[in-house]
C-alpha cells in the first residue's frame, strides 16, 4: 500500500535521510512508529515501508549526496521527492 498521507510523507522523507546517514547508502526499507488513530500506543510496535526510487540515476544522486552530510542529503530528497515512494509492508 503506497503512502499518500502529504504529514505522514514527510515523516517518511525525515526518516529515509536520517537511516541513509547511519547506514552510509541508500537504504531500501524504513521502520516507522505505528500510526494510532485511537487507544494504546505500543512504542515497540512499528510499521515496515520498502522505498521506492522509480530511477537508478536519482538513487545514484542521493548515494553521492550522504558524504556531503543532512543538510545536503535533505536538498536532494526535496528535489527528487516525486521519484521516491514508500509502500507500507
Amino acid at each position: 500500500m503506497k503512502e499518500i498521507d502529504p504529514e505522514r510523507l514527510e515523516m517518511l522523507y525525515e526518516r529515509f535521510c536520517d537511516v541513509c546517514l547511519v547506514e552510509k547508502e541508500v537504504w531500501t526499507e524504513i521502520f516507522m512508529p505505528r500510526r494510532v488513530e485511537k487507544g494504546l500506543v505500543m512504542t515497540n510496535v512499528q510499521e515496515k515501508y520498502e522505498v521506492v526510487i522509480d530511477d537508478p540515476e536519482i538513487e545514484e544522486t542521493l548515494d553521492a549526496n550522504i558524504p556531503l552530510g543532512k543538510s545536503s542529503l535533505r536538498a536532494a530528497i526535496q528535489e527528487y521527492k516525486d521519484h521516491i515512494s514508500f509502500h507500507k509492508i
